[in-house]
């Protein structure tokens, strides 16, 4: 899969803070990138440098391979802020003026209706619709004249979960017409849920990247006991597929390289003479992993 957009150590800060740190990863064409952090790990400055409101203090980026700047925006549909649609006006008459401001998309209006499902309500007041209704028409209003690529900055706020899963729901099946999609969040569900791929920030660092099927990955742990703990914890050290030993009160807690083996322990702990008086798999669910990962930060 090529990609889309190149980032190479991009930096910027404000004043002392370090809103972000080096950042580095490729978006693969024809995948739906999430950007997932906590409030203040840097998501929004990123996606602000990307689409050029913001300049970056050191780095780059480009889109499509090195196209000129002016070139690769037309080809971008952008939903950093809410547009201030007017109540008034009904959808099709509010796109209209979308269209005018960016100078397209003007004969474009009934098709992006049509692919977020609102082609039915075109000529009803933006007013009556309900948030997800109006989130969905403002993501319309980033697809006038068809973008390839979709760039969204938190497109669930504040939805009720009818809302949410709508807006989960047409993600989905634009990109299934091929557009990449790329969103920040910092819900890991709705990470999880939509995107195939993943960059997951933390006070402007980048932690992991990859596809979301290797960076989320369940970790399940073991835990043990034993009547010579020292000797279970050398024993346990050196067995082949461990990958980190933790001491959590009076067990050890071990994580694993590939898929647990409890029965492979046991044996293992039995051949050299030690008698496990506490073996149990302990479930780590991904919120736990990620909350581990990001911590608590402060909102910038």
């Amino acid at each position: 899969m090529s990609s889309i957009l190149s980032i190479n150590n991009i930096a910027k800060s404000y004043g002392p803070i370090k809103a972000l740190n080096g950042v580095s990863f490729d978006v693969p064409q024809g995948s739906v990138f999430g950007v997932l952090g906590p409030n203040g790990s840097g998501k929004t400055t990123l996606l602000g440098i990307l689409m050029d409101v913001l300049k970056a203090d050191s780095g780059d980026y480009n889109w499509f391979g090195g196209m000129p700047a002016d070139a690769a925006r037309k080809k971008i549909g952008c939903l950093l802020e809410t547009p201030n649609f007017y109540h008034y006006m009904s959808a099709y008459d509010n796109l209209a003026i979308t269209a005018a401001l960016r100078g397209h998309g003007e004969n474009d209006r009934l098709r992006v209706l049509e692919l977020v499902g609102l082609l039915e309500r075109k000529d009803s007041k933006f007013q009556t619709f309900s948030l997800g209704m109006k989130q969905r028409l403002a993501i319309g209003a980033a697809l006038l004249s068809s973008p390839g690529i979709l760039v969204l900055d938190e497109p669930t706020n504040g939805l009720d979960p009818a809302g949410i899963a709508e807006i989960r729901e047409l993600i989905r099946n634009l990109n299934k017409q091929g557009i990449t999609i790329i969103i920040a969040s910092h819900l890991l569900d709705e990470v999880e849920k939509v995107c195939t791929h993943v960059a997951i920030l933390k006070r402007g660092n980048l932690l992991l990247h990859g596809p979301v099927n290797e960076v989320l990955v369940n970790e399940d742990q073991l835990e043990v006991m034993a009547a010579d703990m020292d000797a279970l914890q050398q024993a346990m050290g050196e067995m082949p597929g461990v990958k980190k030993i933790q001491k959590a009160d009076r067990t050890l807690q071990l994580s694993f390289n590939n898929d647990i083996d409890a029965a492979a322990v046991n044996s293992y702990a039995a051949a050299r003479g030690i008698t496990l008086s506490h073996l149990y798999i302990k479930k780590k669910s991904l919120e736990t992993k990620f909350m581990e990962l990001v911590g608590t930060e402060d909102k910038r």
